[in-house]
């Protein structure tokens, strides 16, 4: 079982980072790509967030561990391994590290998770991360959570084994979610269920039913009853954007205190 220290030292060699090409501290998005892994239609939402500011990182669960898109196809799609209460444990040593790096604003975070990774981000809600074991970290802590202003969540899995459908949530960040209302994976009731734990908790919950499917947004997820929704997706990036500026505030704000300074 990691630290945070050493469950960070396993990611951040594999974060992919998106943004303004200055070392001032701004607002960031962490990104947390779904059971397949990381893909184009992640990059393209951490590309939205860059257009607007924002900094933005892609966490790859599945690089840290050596892993492939086939042995989180045939793994971690499947439930056999690596469920959402194990997987907290990246997001909370994401955030830990962040609030290390001199170029975010560790105050204004939003966590952003698809499929598994809003699973993750759901189970980590949940866990009042007081003792040793929680999210599978030796050393827990809520510490790392203080400065998560809110969370953008994309058709999250919603089954078997996912704490929302039976614990309240602990913390209640602003909350955008995603149903996606022809998913196969996660009926929209079962969707409709987490956000409840959500709304119990006092929190701000919009929730937004997009008529498509599981991945609608993922340019090649066409496969089976999957269709990726051009018009959907732009629809999406919109909505993200939308909700960044309304949960971390305008972009520049670090760079006007920096002028500010200067002057």
């Amino acid at each position: 079982m990691d630290t945070m220290a050493k469950r960070w030292a396993r990611l951040e060699p594999h974060l992919e980072a998106y943004g303004p090409k200055d070392s001032l501290p701004r607002p960031a998005v962490l990104l947390f790509h779904g059971c397949g892994g990381v893909r184009d239609h992640i990059r393209h939402y951490a590309e939205a967030a860059a257009a607007k500011g924002y900094r933005a990182f892609v966490i790859d669960s599945f690089a840290a561990r050596g892993w492939t898109r086939a042995f989180g196809l045939m793994f971690v799609c499947t439930g056999l391994q690596f469920q959402g209460a194990e997987r907290a444990g990246d997001v909370l040593a994401a955030c830990w590290g962040m609030a290390k790096r001199p170029d975010v604003d560790a105050s204004k975070i939003v966590l952003a998770g698809w499929s598994h990774g809003s699973w993750a981000i759901m189970d980590l809600m949940t866990m009042p991360l007081a003792g040793y074991g929680e999210a599978y970290l030796e050393d827990p802590s809520p510490a790392p959570l203080t400065g998560v202003q809110g969370l953008f969540l994309v058709y999250p899995y919603g089954g078997f084994g996912a704490l929302s459908r039976t614990k309240p949530w602990v913390r209640h960040p602003r909350t955008f979610g995603i149903i996606a209302v022809q998913d196969h994976i996660t009926g929209a009731a079962d969707a409709d269920r987490l956000y409840q734990s959500a709304i119990k908790a006092g929190g701000d919950v919009e929730i937004w039913r997009a008529e498509g499917t599981h991945a609608f947004d993922e340019e090649h997820a066409s496969i089976g009853i999957m269709r990726y929704d051009p018009v959907l997706t732009e629809q999406a990036h919109e909505k993200f954007q939308g909700f960044l500026a309304k949960s971390l505030g305008p972009a520049d704000v670090a760079q006007a205190q920096a002028r500010a300074k200067s002057a």
